[in-house]
C-alpha cells in the first residue's frame, strides 16, 4: 500500500480537478472490477463481486480531492493571488512550495516580508488574501503567458519516509483512503462489494451525494485522515485521536452522528481480531459520511480514520502501522455479511 499511497499523493487533484488521480486508480483497478464507471460529477464508482453476495448492499468510500488554490488575480509585478480550495490554515502557508496550472508550473507561495509590515501584523499571520503566488515572473504579461485567473495549485509532492514508520507528504486526506480502497478491491472478497472514488469533498462533500443516488448502499463505510492532535500544547481534552494509537473509529463530527449500535459493533470486532483502534474523543471535523447519511434514501455509515498530524498542510505525517490497522479493519468488515 506504500507504493500505492505515494503515486497518489504525487497526483495534482484539488477539488474540482481530480482528473489525474481518477486515471491512475482507474487503471490500477479496472483489472480486479467487475463494473466500473465514472459519474456526471466525476466519481469513480466500483463493484466487485465476492464469493457471496449481500442482501443489502455495502460501499466503501474515499474522497480522491485535496485542499489547494485557485489564481484570483494577476498583479502587475506578476504575482498571482489566489483564494483557497477547501480549508486551509494560513499560519501553514506562506513560503511553501506549489504547482501552479496545467503547466505544473513551480512556484513559492509568498507574503509582505517582515520589515515592511507594521508593528500591529507583525507576529500575526497574513490573511489568505494578502498571500500570493510567485512563479519567478517579472511583469503582469509575462506571468498571463503562463497562467490565467482560474487555475489551481496545490502543495508541491513531497512523500517521505522518517522516524520510526512515519510519513509526511501533502495530500494523505485522503490518498491514504484511495489507496487502502484500491488495496482493498485488489483482494479476494467473502461479500459482493460498491467502491466510491468521490470528487470534490473538501468543499462540501458534493460528489459523495451523487454517488449516494447512483449506488443506494444501505451501509456505508467512509475511508478517511482525520486530525491527531497528539503534539505539545494541547489540552487533553481536545487531542481527538493520536498517532501510534490504530484506526479511528467516530461517534460523532461536525457532520454525522454515527449510528451507535455501529460504532459498538466495529469496535468489538477490533477487539476480536486484535486489531488497534481508538474512538475519536473529539465532535470536530466531517466527512463524506454526511453526504451518505442524508442523501437519496440515506444510508448508515460508518467513518474509519488514520491519525494524521498537520492535516491540510504541505507536510502531513502519519504512521504506516495505523494505515495498516485501518486497512485491516476495513478488511474484516467487509467479510461480514452485515
Amino acid at each position: 500500500m506504500k507504493t500505492l499511497l505515494e503515486k497518489y499523493c504525487a497526483a495534482f487533484a484539488p477539488s474540482g480537478q481530480e482528473d489525474e488521480l481518477r486515471e491512475m486508480i482507474a487503471s490500477d483497478v479496472a483489472p480486479y472490477a467487475d463494473e466500473l464507471r465514472t459519474d456526471r460529477s466525476g466519481s469513480l464508482i466500483a463493484f466487485k463481486k465476492g464469493r457471496k453476495r449481500r442482501a443489502e448492499k455495502l460501499l466503501f468510500s474515499a474522497h480522491m480531492d485535496e485542499v489547494g488554490f485557485m489564481v484570483t488575480h494577476i498583479s502587475e509585478e506578476g504575482f498571482a493571488y489566489f483564494g483557497t480550495i477547501g480549508g486551509i490554515d494560513p499560519r501553514v502557508t506562506a513560503g511553501k512550495r506549489v504547482l501552479l496550472g496545467d503547466k505544473r508550473l513551480p512556484g513559492v507561495i509568498a507574503a509582505k516580508a517582515i520589515h515592511m509590515q507594521k508593528p500591529e501584523e507583525r507576529g500575526v499571520p497574513a490573511p489568505i488574501e494578502e498571500m500570493f503566488i510567485d512563479i519567478g515572473a517579472l511583469s503582469e504579461e509575462n506571468t498571463k503567458s503562463l497562467v490565467s485567473v482560474g487555475d489551481c495549485a496545490v502543495f508541491a509532492p513531497n512523500f517521505e519516509t522518517f522516524g520510526d514508520g512515519f510519513i509526511k507528504s501533502k495530500a494523505i486526506d485522503d490518498r491514504f483512503g484511495c489507496a487502502l480502497l484500491v488495496r482493498l478491491l485488489q483482494s479476494d472478497l467473502e461479500y459482493d462489494a460498491y467502491f466510491a472514488f468521490c470528487t470534490a469533498e473538501e468543499v462540501g462533500c458534493r460528489g459523495a451525494m451523487t454517488v449516494a443516488q447512483a449506488v443506494g448502499a444501505d451501509t456505508v463505510v467512509v475511508l478517511e485522515a482525520t486530525t491527531a492532535g497528539d503534539i505539545p500544547g494541547a489540552p487533553k481534552s481536545r487531542v481527538a485521536c493520536r498517532v501510534g494509537g490504530g484506526a479511528v473509529v467516530s461517534f460523532m463530527d461536525g457532520g454525522t452522528i454515527y449510528p451507535r449500535g455501529l460504532v459498538d459493533a466495529v469496535m468489538r470486532l477490533a477487539e476480536e481480531k486484535g486489531i488497534r483502534a481508538q474512538l475519536k474523543e473529539l465532535v470536530a471535523g466531517g466527512n463524506d459520511a454526511s453526504a451518505y447519511q442524508r442523501a437519496a434514501a440515506g444510508a448508515r455509515v460508518l467513518a474509519l480514520s488514520a491519525p494524521v498530524r498537520y492535516i491540510h498542510s504541505a507536510c502531513s505525517v502519519a504512521k504506516y502501522d495505523d494505515l495498516e490497522q485501518v486497512f485491516a479493519l476495513a478488511s474484516a468488515l467487509a467479510e461480514r455479511s452485515f
